[in-house]
């Protein structure tokens, strides 16, 4: 989950990171499930999110209380490509939503609701880690 970065009150907008890769420095992300996602497989998952259904819901379930307004995934070559160093961004899915649920704007301006929780599904493959034993 990542933290909500930016809110505009008065066009009920919410913005930040639904999913990081690898941070600014390098490091690969590895998420409380001990679960890594790949890049690309991030890239791919974020053009489907917003292809099939570009709506948000609320804790998973009540869809439609939210519209995606701003999608991207930034990468080491957009962000070379729009003149961004690889050190100021991570690899990642930014979003954004415009909130059209009262009680959820509401839960969102009160920082009740403060972090994005993006659902999606994937298949687990084994990494090797490098030890050797």
């Amino acid at each position: 989950m990542s933290k909500i970065q930016k809110i505009d009150d008065e066009k009920r907008l919410v913005f930040g990171w639904a999913n990081v890769s690898i941070r600014a420095d390098g490091e690969q992300i590895v998420d409380r499930q001990k679960d890594i996602i790949d890049p690309e497989d991030l890239e791919d998952a974020a053009y489907a999110f917003v292809e099939l259904y570009g709506d948000g819901g609320e804790m998973h379930e009540n869809p439609k209380v939210a519209k995606v307004v701003e999608s991207c995934i930034f990468t080491p070559e957009k962000c070379e490509a729009i003149g961004i160093t690889q050190d100021k961004l991570p690899t990642g899915w930014w979003i954004g939503f415009h909130v059209l649920d009262d009680d959820v704007w509401e839960k969102v301006k009160s920082g009740e609701y403060s972090m994005f929780s993006i659902a999606g599904t994937g298949q687990r493959v084994e990494v090797d880690d490098g030890d050797e034993a």
